[in-house]
């Protein structure tokens, strides 16, 4: 029984706790979890607002200790330019999954950037071409560096290319994380040259119409469709889905407010058209990559079992560690 009270825990805390290793390895588990049936099926809510949104993730994880974890997170997309503030802000709250109680309230930054990075690189672990060595990311916000990173944990890269509606953007990208990873980057704005020169492309924009095309991918390779998290948002062109392979963190979820459901909506694919889900893939009930020429896409919209487990990672490590920083909301 938690007695001391709630633990309160700051961004900068949170990313001291949480390694990107580190969150790979769960987040592979959790789906590992999941294609064995360990974990239900997690909820989602979503809220409009006039230039944002409000959406709510919640999860249970019950294998080892249980715990219930819901994740809110604003998205506001001008808030950079207009406010100097993160696209997303939000915290998650864990709470014990035996009796309730509020174990800890944290900021959500780092979690939601890590474990959806983390989620790419174990789709592209089994997905993606036994050594791709070139890489594309679209967007270069902290998404996208932690995409890369991410990405060198698993594949062999040696080269990637940058590509942002903001110059500065992917030319500090590419500055930064060359220097870090030992890699070749170079900032792009013919972005077709680029997917089409690539093993694996990621998207991880806020864009509401769709700027990777089908005749711009090449046989063979893997796509990680990370942006489009709500119903307005789209990165792929409908075509290039309906003519691939297609993977989803979350068929359900997919299919309503991700890439999916555009090309769905266009009446290319069913639902039930797209391969399966990545959890299928990762225990073994599906196959992931069959020959070298078929393109993949993982349509990635962020579950809540990634929050969850990542969330209880970051939990035990801050109690291992004896933080002190409680709160008593019976108080």
């Amino acid at each position: 029984m938690q007695s001391r009270g709630t633990l309160l825990l700051g961004r900068s805390e949170v990313a001291s706790l949480l390694s990107l290793e580190e969150c790979i390895e769960a987040i592979e588990r959790v789906f590992r979890w999941q294609g064995e049936g360990r974990v239900p099926a997690p909820a989602i809510l979503g809220v409009k607002a006039a230039v944002g949104s409000l959406h709510v993730k919640a999860g249970f994880l019950g294998t080892d200790r249980s715990y219930l974890v819901a994740k809110l997170n604003t998205n506001f997309p001008a808030n950079t330019y207009q406010f100097g503030l993160p696209t997303i802000q939000g915290v998650i709250v864990i709470c014990d999954g035996e009796n309730g109680y509020p174990l800890a309230v944290i900021d959500s930054t780092d979690v939601t950037v890590k474990r959806t990075a983390a989620a790419s690189a174990v789709a592209a672990k089994y997905l993606a071409r036994r050594g791709s060595s070139v890489a594309t990311i679209c967007g270069c916000g902290k998404q996208g560096h932690a995409q890369l990173r991410a990405l060198h944990t698993v594949l062999p890269l040696t080269k990637a290319y940058a590509f942002d509606r903001d110059e500065r953007a992917a030319g500090g990208f590419a500055t930064v994380l060359a220097a870090e990873l030992k890699l070749e980057i170079e900032s792009v704005r013919d972005l077709g040259h680029a997917i089409r020169e690539s093993d694996v492309c990621v998207t991880c924009t806020p864009s509401r119409q769709f700027f990777v095309r089908r005749e711009d991918v090449s046989p063979g390779t893997f796509i990680a469709a990370v942006g489009a998290d709500d119903e307005h948002k789209q990165e792929i062109d409908p075509a290039l889905l309906s003519s691939s392979k297609v993977i989803a963190d979350s068929l359900e979820q997919c299919s309503t407010i991700g890439d999916l459901h555009h090309a769905i909506a266009q009446g290319l694919m069913r639902k039930e058209d797209a391969y399966g889900e990545l959890a299928e893939v990762v225990v073994g009930r599906k196959a992931g990559r069959i020959t070298e020429e078929e393109i993949i896409v993982f349509d990635s919209t962020g579950v809540a079992i990634e929050d969850a487990i990542a969330t209880a990672l970051v939990y035990e490590k801050a109690c291992a560690s004896n933080r002190d920083t409680y709160f008593a909301f019976a108080v």
